[in-house]
């Protein structure tokens, strides 16, 4: 056949592209890889990405259907990130035109034409201090605006601005007039005084040194740094490198609470646009900060996981930030790993990539061990700050007040009465994990869940926090009418009342995903803390990483014994990093830092290891052990998991994709289960899952590839809601 055949990949659970003929009256010649167009597609239309123009088909001439519209006159995406993007699909054996559409903006997604330019952030430039004192008096509302903007670090979006001034553009427009502020595209602050660059460590310098050294190839390195050695710093220092050869800089953080800082971080030290990606922003602000860096425009781009997607001309360094943090796995959907991806990126784009953590995954050091990365150590906090001392507190033959020890407590009266800052860590939001009867012995369970709906006392609310299920609190037992219901556990609700109980005269900032719920309440309860409004904290895993406390000396882990004992292999691997990452926050200034972690397991081989050494010696003894298990990093894994309103559905389905798996493999992968999940029941559906484990990874990739697009042909298929899960980092 000579007749053109465009192949298009389109949003539908399918592995595999679509063909069409070309739209009528549109030139051949003007079609090209990347562009979108509207085709039809059964009763309706969609939008559909066009990957390859070809001649060949294996659809019959008469199903053949032509376009219906171009889009685009020019592509969205480059031919090299359509083929990184279809590697992605094909190694996480995803539907491609999911993967693919996925790439880009909603309204993109929609066909709906680009969003053009507009200002979305204003920008202070250099003040003059008299002329601004002058302006309280003959101009107060320009006066209030340009405190404000002072107040949020000189970078503020025009939405945000918005919601504080509603009738104050007219303020900030006299402002530009004036040549105080200007507004602009993404976050930067190129017309402002940079912050000087700190001077470097050795240890430092020598990273530096490593990464600038090949610029204009791949090279993967593994910054290994403690807690407050200045990774950020190093970032900097090899960014402005790129930055300076016209390239651009990829820089993946695992959570949107970490963004603002370092965005104002970034703005002061680099004259450079900054195109921010998370799912915070509204629709608009993600496609016009796509928009920046599809372009060239934005220089630099900071986001979450789906960051790593962004296309970007002349990519130059890829940066992840606490790679061994779980954010960076999809978990629903396509379930990719950004971090990964990262690498591949930077391969194809034939530039260096740095994976930099206080607490680097065990499959990053076994690479680093191997010499797949070239590995990169901090080991001395920058300015001479010391480590702080960890201690065990052994709590098994104590009596506990909402969950504290009296040593712990002692240490927090001390510390307080020195004027010094302290942290309670719980990672349990919530008043107490379960409310129960001392009647009846009734349990507050999720009726949707295997688990229990945890107690809000603020709200009023009993929330399971796996399926979001609520019920208001009930005054009398469900069961028997008993008035005797009680919580049961500790969560940071009720630890924050009963430290504030204890510790009246000190201020106390709870930060949670309850408390920081708000859009901007997060930056108000940390400035709070920084400006010394707060002289204790008490939190979750929000607190654990990239926060910055000088006056904080003390960190109390109310519980770490939850990882130490898990049905997930991978528990006491998090709960090391977490209690490294918290212990962090401690002492990162002149004065020294204690952590104390409450346990009634002191003598776990895996804790003492991580108290008596570092973490370091922890992740070595955690890799023997796994070898001796034959658990990743020394194996490669997928899991299949299943789930249906009847508990044997899931898992006759299971069992025939095992059987089926059994064939393909010939015994040179191993079949697991199924099994039940371990929470079984959850959003009220029955879950399964079978897992597949191999030695080599192309054994496990080759299964895999016949596998998967088999098993929507298995007779239960249509019964079950079925995923993939390619290298799961959650067995749960």
């Amino acid at each position: 056949m000579n007749t053109l055949i465009l192949r298009l990949a389109l949003p539908a659970p399918v592995f595999g592209l679509f063909d069409y003929l070309p739209p009528p009256g549109v030139d051949p010649a003007l079609l090209r890889p990347g562009q979108r167009l509207m085709v039809p597609f059964g009763p309706s239309e969609r939008c559909g990405l066009l990957v390859k123009l070809t001649g060949e088909t294996g659809v019959p001439a008469s199903r053949l259907k032509a376009a219906r519209q171009l889009l685009d006159e020019q592509p969205l995406l480059d031919e090299t990130h359509l083929d990184f993007l279809a590697w992605a699909a094909a190694y996480y054996h995803h539907p491609p035109g999911e993967v693919l559409m996925s790439a880009l903006p909603v309204r993109l997604r929609k066909g709906k034409p680009p969003l053009k330019p507009r200002p979305s952030h204003a920008f202070l430039r250099q003040v003059p201090e008299d002329e601004a004192r002058a302006l309280k008096k003959r101009a107060p509302r320009q006066a209030e605006v340009l405190a404000w903007m002072q107040g949020q670090g000189g970078c503020i979006r025009l939405e945000d601005f918005r919601r504080r001034f509603p009738s104050g553009r007219s303020a900030l427009n006299a402002l530009c007039a004036k040549g105080w502020a200007a507004l602009g595209l993404g976050e930067s602050a190129p017309a402002r005084a940079q912050t000087p660059p700190h001077d470097l460590e050795p240890e430092q310098q020598a990273a530096v040194t490593a990464v600038t050294a090949g610029l204009d190839e791949y090279g993967a390195f593994l910054l290994d740094g403690v807690t407050g050695s200045g990774k950020t710093e190093v970032y900097f220092h090899i960014a402005e490198q790129v930055l300076a050869r016209g390239c651009s800089v990829l820089l993946l953080v695992p959570e949107i609470s970490l963004t603002p800082q370092l965005v104002r971080r970034v703005a002061s030290r680099l004259a450079v646009t900054v195109a921010v990606m998370h799912s915070g922003l509204s629709a608009g602000e993600r496609e016009q900060a796509w928009q920046l860096a599809r372009t060239g425009r934005a220089q630099l781009v900071l986001g979450t996981r789906s960051a790593v997607f962004t296309p970007m001309p002349q990519l130059g360094l890829v940066l992840v930030d606490e790679e061994h943090d779980a954010s960076y796995k999809q978990q629903e959907g396509f379930r990719y790993s950004a971090r990964d991806l990262a690498l591949v990126r930077a391969r194809r784009a034939a530039c260096p990539v740095v994976l930099g953590s206080a607490t680097p995954s065990l499959e990053s050091l076994k690479n680093a061990m191997d010499g797949r990365y070239r590995w990169l150590r901090l080991t001395r906090r920058a300015g001479g700050a010391k480590a702080p001392a960890m201690q065990v507190l052994d709590v098994r033959n104590q009596r506990l007040a909402g969950g504290m020890s009296p040593p712990a407590l002692q240490a927090l009266e001390q510390t307080l009465g020195r004027g010094e800052q302290a942290m309670v860590f719980l990672n349990r939001r919530g008043y107490a994990p379960v409310l129960s009867c001392y009647g009846c012995g009734w349990l507050s369970d999720c009726p949707r869940c295997d688990a229990r709906q945890t107690l809000h006392r603020g709200q009023g609310k009993l929330i399971c926090h796996h399926c979001g299920s609520e019920r208001l609190l009930p005054k009398i037992c469900p069961s028997c009418g008993s008035v005797e219901l009680h919580p049961l556990g500790q969560g940071t609700e009720q630890l924050e009342e009963g430290l504030s109980r204890r510790f009246p005269d000190y201020p106390l900032v709870r930060i949670d995903r309850d408390a920081a719920s708000r859009k901007g309440s997060l930056d108000r309860l940390l400035a709070r803390v920084k400006q010394g409004g707060a002289g204790l904290l008490v939190g979750t895993q929000m607190l654990a990483k990239g926060h910055h406390f000088p006056n904080l000396t003390l960190v109390v882990v109310v519980d770490v014994d939850s990882g130490l004992f898990s049905a997930d292999f991978r528990s006491a691997e998090r709960m090391a990093q977490l209690i490294i990452q918290v212990a962090g926050r401690a002492g990162r200034a002149e004065l020294p830092g204690q952590v104390l972690l409450q346990t009634r397991f002191p003598q776990h081989s895996l804790l003492r290891s991580l108290v008596e050494q570092d973490y370091n010696a922890f992740a070595r003894q955690a890799l023997k052990e796994r070898e001796m298990a034959a658990l990743p990093p020394y194996s490669s894994q997928a899991l299949i998991r299943a789930s249906a309103r009847r508990p044997d559905t899931a898992e006759d389905f299971l069992q025939q994709a095992a059987e089926l798996a059994g064939q393909l493999a010939q015994g040179r992968v191993l079949v697991w289960g199924p099994v039940p999940a371990p929470m079984q029941k959850r959003a009220g559906r029955h879950r399964a899952q079978l897992l597949l484990q191999a030695g080599r990874r192309p054994e496990l990739q080759h299964l895999l590839g016949a596998l998967v697009p088999a098993l929507s042909s298995l007779p239960d298929a249509g019964r079950v809601r079925f995923s993939v899960d390619v290298d799961p980092v959650d067995l749960y």
